[in-house]
């Protein structure tokens, strides 16, 4: 598996210092072994976990330190993240087992990560990390406005949530604009990312600014934000 690994990530052309190459493999190998466990992400060979990979470090130069990432998973884009940067981060993961993952990981590699086990929803209430991030990042599943709603939150005044999406239709992207000004913050910009398969063309990446303190009852109760994302009426039922 280890020549295997290291064949997919010679393919992906990103350049690594020796150290940080070797906690790649280290994380890559760990993360193959538990997914095979449990379901951690649909990349179940090195090839598919190396484009992860890759699309992971595309934000590198995005995000600044303390960093937080909402619904870690199984490490991605946090723990790549962490590896090229060196930056002090908290991985948000409400799934028990995932957690435990990720805090074995970030042991073994010695990462200046924390990890908690805990809904997004019931962090944003934690006086320690409200407000407290220059950077938040999630690779959610969930509505645009649904993900701003459990990051903005987190971040200090200038702080950036850099967040990885699908494409956007102009209803979604309107929703997210509106949102945002809701949560405090205005969208600062919104690229092509960079993909590197046709299959993931007409991905994005918003660039989301904190410019005023989010109001108090915001994120709302576990689960409502993706319910009932902030502006973007009947998409639940879409």
């Amino acid at each position: 598996m280890t020549a295997e690994i290291q064949q997919a990530f010679s393919g992906i052309g990103l350049e690594f210092d020796t150290r940080q190459r070797g906690l790649l493999e280290r994380f890559a190998a760990r993360f193959l072994e538990r997914n095979a466990q449990m379901n951690l992400s649909a990349a179940r060979d090195p090839a598919a976990l190396a484009f992860h990979i890759a699309d992971s470090l595309s934000i590198a130069n995005l995000v600044r330190e303390p960093l937080i990432d909402i619904g870690s998973g199984g490490g991605l884009p946090a723990i790549p993240l962490a590896i090229a940067t060196g930056f002090r981060m908290t991985l948000i993961e409400a799934t028990a087992k995932k957690a435990r993952f990720l805090a074995e990981v970030v042991a073994e590699l010695g990462l200046p990560v924390q990890v908690r086990a805990e809904r997004a929803e019931e962090a944003a209430r934690d006086p320690e990390l409200r407000g407290a991030f220059a950077s938040a990042t999630a690779r959610a599943v969930s509505s645009t406005p649904a993900v701003l709603e459990l990051t903005i939150p987190f971040l200090s005044l200038g702080g950036v949530a850099v967040l990885q999406r699908g494409k956007l239709d102009e209803r979604e992207r309107a929703a997210a604009a509106d949102a945002a000004l809701v949560l405090g913050a205005e969208i600062l910009e919104e690229h092509s990312a960079d993909p590197a398969s046709p299959e993931q063309a007409g991905r994005r990446v918003l660039v989301v600014r904190k410019i005023a303190p989010t109001g108090q009852r915001f994120p709302r109760r576990a689960g409502i934000p993706a319910k009932r994302p902030l502006c973007f009426e009947g998409a639940r039922d879409e």
